[in-house]
């Protein structure tokens, strides 16, 4: 699996752009939360590009951007949470999870 990066505000508008032509899927992580990790792990193991080239991957570290998850929030109208997934097409939040509801099965059937 090859996450792209959310590190920047900024690119919450590329998001935006590329989800006019593809689904982006964005993982927000909490690298001291147990869940988290056991949610990001289950998921890297069920990922199969092959499956899954429809969808676009971004990984957000919530402790060291909290500023963008919280602008997440905000541009997409879906409360905080994390672990959290988000799948963004044309601009706008289409599905979203939390949790142990993070579901590799459920991703790949909204292609």
């Amino acid at each position: 699996m090859n996450w792209n990066q959310l590190e920047n505000v900024a690119t919450l508008a590329t998001i935006k752009e590329e989800s006019a032509t593809q689904r982006i899927l964005i993982f927000k992580h909490s690298t001291r939360c147990s869940i988290s990790t056991m949610a990001l792990g289950r998921l890297e193991r069920s990922w199969k590009d092959s499956e899954m080239a429809a969808l676009k991957p971004y990984y957000l570290d919530l402790l060291n951007f909290r500023a963008i998850s919280n602008q997440i929030a905000e541009d997409f109208g879906i409360h905080h949470e994390s672990p959290q997934v988000l799948v963004i097409s044309n601009g706008q939040c289409v599905y979203h999870a939390s949790h142990s509801d993070i579901d590799y099965k459920e991703l790949k059937n909204l292609l």
